[in-house]
Parts: structure tokens; C-alpha cells; sequence
């Protein structure tokens, strides 16, 4: 299980933190493509922290590139289609250490393992989820012709901020304190949400992006503790 939590943390960190806006933008191109399925390789060797075991970084490296070629060619960009490449990459990659540990391989985690389970939880939870809020407020945004004023990205900014919250209430053990978060967000937004429409907007945004939090700060949590 820790093996796959290792490549898990080697996933989040690569898609999330190391993949700039201008990889992303460019992913179409076959190098930039090959570059990004590179640095997942790169780290996920490096976090494993065994040299001889090259026939890991390897699969992963033609698994990503395959997996995201495709999502690529599908030219979807969508939130379902970002929950199914996430759930791909994830199925791949347990597959992996499933076969690794059958044929005796067994992890060396050291010292470093919660910390590197810790910040990619943080990264996940703040960076990850918020690709996928930001794909479902934009298709409602797109659908129902809303007008949405404010701050340019200032919406993005709250969610990652909120979540950061979230993560650190969870990870302190005061979950209690999310109810007041809710309660000061509903306060700062009330007149804005006068309107049927974009209270709907907020609504759904708000409890998704919690949702998440929530959801990915308590399985981080439960991989720390293995």
C-alpha cells in the first residue's frame, strides 16, 4: 500500500505543482507531452529511492504519455473528463505497485514518507480538486450565460485559500472550525447571492470545492498513518 501511496504522491506533485501553464497549453505537442511523462517518471524513481528498480519509472513513463495522448486526441476538457484521466492514471498506477510487491519488491520510505504524503496531500487537495471546481463553475458559467464580477481569478484565489483552511482544520483535528468558515463565507457573500441564479452558482461551487477538501485532507490523513 505504501508503494502505491509513494506513486500516488509522485503523480499529484508532477501533474500539480511541476506542470507549469505553458506545459499544460502546449501538451499537444508531442515534446512537451514526453516532457511532463518524463518528470512523473523522474520523481516517481526518485521517491522510491531504489536505482535498480528502472523497469518502474519506465512503465510509468509510457503508461502517463499513453494516458494523456489520448485524453488529448479526445479533445475534451471537461470535468468528467478530468475525473477519468485522474481515475486512470490512479488505476495504472495501483496496478503497478500491485505487480511490484507480487514479484517481492519492498519499499524503502524512511523518515521521509509523511512528510512527502503530507504536502502532496496539501498540494492535491488545494491544486487538484480545484481543477475540477473550476471546470464544473465554468461549464454552469457557459450554460446558463451567468455574469460573474469581481476580481480577475479572484474566485480561484478564495477556493485555494478555503481549501488550505480545510486541510490544516482537518489536519489539527478541529474540523468543528469548518462550520464557522461556511458561516463567515455565507456572511461576505449575502448579497450577491440575492439573486436565484448565482446563489445556485455559489452554492454548488462552495459545497463541491468543501467536498473535496474534506475528502482528500481525511485520506490524506489515513495514508500518513500507514
Amino acid at each position: 500500500m505504501k508503494l502505491f501511496v509513494i506513486l500516488v504522491c509522485a503523480h499529484v506533485l508532477a501533474d500539480f505543482l511541476l506542470q507549469p501553464d505553458s506545459l499544460v497549453k502546449n501538451k499537444h505537442c508531442f515534446r512537451m507531452l514526453a516532457l511532463h511523462a518524463a518528470i512523473q517518471a523522474l520523481l516517481a524513481w526518485i521517491l522510491v529511492g531504489q536505482w535498480l528498480l528502472w523497469p518502474l519509472p519506465l512503465l510509468v513513463l509510457f503508461s502517463h504519455f499513453l494516458i494523456d495522448f489520448l485524453k488529448q486526441k479526445s479533445g475534451r476538457d471537461t470535468a468528467c473528463a478530468f475525473a477519468a484521466d485522474q481515475i486512470i492514471h490512479l488505476a495504472v498506477l495501483a496496478a503497478l505497485a500491485f505487480l511490484f510487491r507480487r514479484m517481492g519488491f519492498a519499499e524503502k520510505t524512511g523518515r521521509f514518507y509523511q512528510p512527502l504524503v503530507l504536502v502532496s496531500g496539501l498540494v492535491a487537495t488545494v491544486q487538484g480538486s480545484g481543477f475540477f471546481v473550476a471546470k464544473v463553475t465554468r461549464r454552469l458559467i457557459r450554460e446558463n450565460n451567468l455574469i460573474i464580477e469581481g476580481l480577475k481569478n479572484g474566485g480561484k484565489r478564495i477556493g485555494q485559500l478555503e481549501r488550505t483552511l480545510i486541510f490544516l482544520l482537518v489536519f489539527i483535528g478541529q474540523p468543528a472550525g469548518i462550520g464557522f468558515l461556511i458561516a463567515a463565507k455565507s456572511v461576505l457573500r449575502f448579497e450577491e447571492t440575492k439573486k436565484q441564479q448565482l446563489a445556485e452558482y455559489v452554492l454548488i461551487g462552495t459545497l463541491l470545492s468543501f467536498s473535496l477538501a474534506l475528502a482528500l485532507s481525511a485520506l490524506t490523513l489515513r495514508a500518513m498513518d500507514l
